[in-house]
C-alpha cells in the first residue's frame, strides 16, 4: 500500500498530474489509499469502477465495492461504470435506456460523483448508447454496433481516453464525445489476436490521418494513368467519370474520397476537373460503402459508360460480371433519398452471391445505364478501366 502512496506522490511532485483515472481497485486499502491522495492533491479523476467480471462474476468483495461508493466516488470527476457495474453501484436493475438514465442520476445526486456516463454495450441494440449526467442533464453517445469478438479492454480504453481529453483541458461533455470517437476506431481495428477476445487497438485513432493521406496519393497516381491515356475517353459517360476511394473501415462519405467536379472528356483525352479531396463524392461513395459492408477490402470504385460492346470486352477479361434492373426497384426504396443505388448494388451482390469485378444497370426514365467497376485501390480499377479501352479500341 505505501508504495502505491509514494508513487502517486514522486509523480506529482515531480511534472504534476492534469488528470488521473482508476481501473481496477482490488482491495478497500488501496481505494482508501487512492482517495487520500486525490483528496491531498486535487486532480481530476475518472473512476473506470472495475468490479464485474465477462463471466458476470464479482471482482471486489462486498467491503470495497463499498469503500468505492462511499469514498472514491464522491472524489470522481466522471465514473464510467457499464450496465453491470451501475446496477451494483445504484442499486436498480437496468434493463433499457430509461433505467441507465436513473442509474447515472442515482451516482450522482445520491454519492456525489460530478458526472456519470453509463456504458450501453450491455444493452441488446443495434446502437451503442452511452448517457451522460452531468449538471442535471442527459446526453446521449450513439455510434453504431460493431459486430466483433475484439473487445477486451474497450472499457479502459474508454476511460483512458477520457482523462486525456480533460488533461488537455476540454469540459467533460467534449472530452465523451472525442473519447467514444476513439473507442469506436479502436473496435474498429480490434486485433484478432489469440482464441478468445482480442483487444481493441488504442492506436486506431492515428491509423486516420495516415490513412487518408495515402488514399489521396493514390488517387492522384490513379488520376496520372487516366490523364495520360488517350483511349480511356470513350468510356467517359455522358454524367461525367468519378474515381473513389475509401480509407479502411469507411463509416460514411466523409471517410470516401473522390473528385470534386469529376473526370471530363476534353477532346480526345479526360481530366480530373480539381484534385481529390474526401467527403466530395455522393454516388460513388454511397455504392463503395454498400460493397465495403460485404468486404472491406474492396476500396475503390469508378464509372464508365454502358456499352453491349464494353460488356462482351469484361466477359472476354473474365471480369465477374452482375446488374441490377432499376425497373425492380420497390417504391418505398425510390422515394427514400440515397437508397437506390445501396439497394441495386445488394441486388446485383446477391444475384450471383459474391462480390463483382463490374456492377451495370440498364438505366430508367432520366438516369443514364452506367457500368461501375471495383478494386481493392484506386490503380487496381484503372488498371482494369486501361485493360478494357486498350480491347475496345
Amino acid at each position: 500500500i505505501d508504495i502505491i502512496e509514494k508513487q502517486i506522490d514522486a509523480i506529482a511532485k515531480d511534472m504534476g498530474i492534469d488528470a488521473a483515472k482508476t481501473g481496477m481497485l482490488s482491495s478497500s486499502k488501496i481505494i482508501s489509499t487512492v482517495s487520500k491522495c486525490v483528496k491531498k492533491y486535487g486532480f481530476p479523476i475518472v473512476i473506470d469502477p472495475v468490479m464485474i467480471a465477462k463471466s458476470k462474476a464479482k471482482l471486489l468483495k462486498d467491503e470495497a465495492i463499498e469503500i468505492l461508493i462511499k469514498e472514491l466516488i464522491p472524489l470522481a470527476t466522471v465514473v464510467t461504470p457499464n450496465i453491470p457495474e451501475a446496477e451494483v453501484i445504484s442499486g436498480i436493475k437496468i434493463n433499457n435506456i430509461e433505467d441507465m438514465k436513473k442509474a447515472a442520476k442515482i451516482i450522482v445526486e445520491n454519492y456525489g460523483a460530478k458526472s456519470v456516463v453509463v456504458k450501453g454495450g450491455h444493452l441488446n441494440s443495434n446502437e451503442s448508447i452511452d448517457i451522460l449526467y452531468y449538471n442535471g442533464k442527459y446526453k446521449e453517445y450513439r455510434s453504431q454496433r460493431i459486430e466483433t469478438k475484439n473487445t477486451h479492454g474497450t472499457g479502459c480504453s474508454f476511460s483512458a481516453a477520457i482523462t486525456a481529453e480533460i488533461a488537455k483541458g476540454n469540459d467533460i461533455e467534449k472530452a465523451i464525445e472525442n473519447a467514444k470517437i476513439f473507442i469506436t476506431y479502436a473496435i474498429l481495428h480490434g486485433l484478432s489476436i489469440g482464441k478468445g477476445h482480442g483487444p481493441v487497438n488504442p492506436i486506431a485513432w492515428l491509423y486516420i490521418p495516415a490513412e487518408k493521406y495515402k488514399v489521396i496519393e493514390e488517387l492522384k497516381k490513379a488520376i496520372e494513368i487516366l490523364e495520360s491515356n488517350e483511349k480511356i475517353a470513350y468510356l467517359i459517360p455522358e454524367v461525367q467519370m468519378n474515381l473513389v476511394m475509401a480509407i479502411p473501415y469507411a463509416k460514411d462519405i466523409n471517410d470516401i474520397a473522390g473528385i470534386p467536379g469529376r473526370i471530363v472528356k476534353i477532346k480526345n483525352k479526360v481530366k480530373a476537373v480539381s484534385s481529390p479531396e474526401f467527403g466530395v463524392s455522393s454516388h460513388m461513395a454511397r455504392i463503395l460503402l454498400k460493397i465495403m459492408e460485404y468486404d472491406n477490402n474492396i476500396r475503390a470504385a469508378i464509372n464508365i459508360k454502358y456499352s453491349e460492346k464494353i460488356l462482351e470486352i469484361m466477359k472476354k477479361l473474365n471480369f465477374t460480371i452482375s446488374y441490377f434492373d432499376r425497373r425492380e426497384e420497390p417504391l418505398e426504396i425510390k422515394l427514400k433519398e440515397g437508397a437506390s443505388l445501396p439497394w441495386g448494388i445488394e441486388q446485383a451482390i446477391k444475384r450471383i452471391g459474391k462480390i463483382p469485378d463490374a456492377i451495370y444497370d440498364f438505366g430508367d426514365i432520366g438516369k443514364e445505364p452506367i457500368i461501375r467497376i471495383f478494386g481493392k485501390n484506386a490503380i487496381d480499377v484503372v488498371n482494369k478501366v486501361i485493360s478494357i479501352a486498350n480491347m475496345l479500341n
